[in-house]
């Protein structure tokens, strides 16, 4: 696989079809293009790629900023084997 070339360590916001949204010379702008965005993007810069929706601060009375439930609880997932969480 070919890695894209960057020119000053430039940093892409990419939609899921592959349409570039945004360009920038560092992650935090980049990071806060995706949150504005609201959508699921790829940021690619010189070294890495992240992918996601970029904007969850913090839960509050179980929810998400959005409105969607939040019931994921680590404390579930620590310690059971493997058969039965199958």
């Amino acid at each position: 696989m070919v890695k894209p070339c960057y020119n000053n360590g430039m940093y892409k916001v990419i939609n899921k079809i592959g349409n570039k949204l945004y360009e920038c010379a560092d992650l935090d702008q980049a990071m806060r293009f995706a949150r504005e965005w609201s959508e699921f993007v790829t940021i690619t810069g010189p070294d890495f790629e992240v992918c996601g929706m970029f904007g969850v601060d913090s839960i509050q009375d179980g929810k998400c900023p959005d409105g969607v439930a939040y019931d994921w609880n680590k404390a579930s997932r620590i310690g059971r084997v493997k058969k039965e969480r199958v």
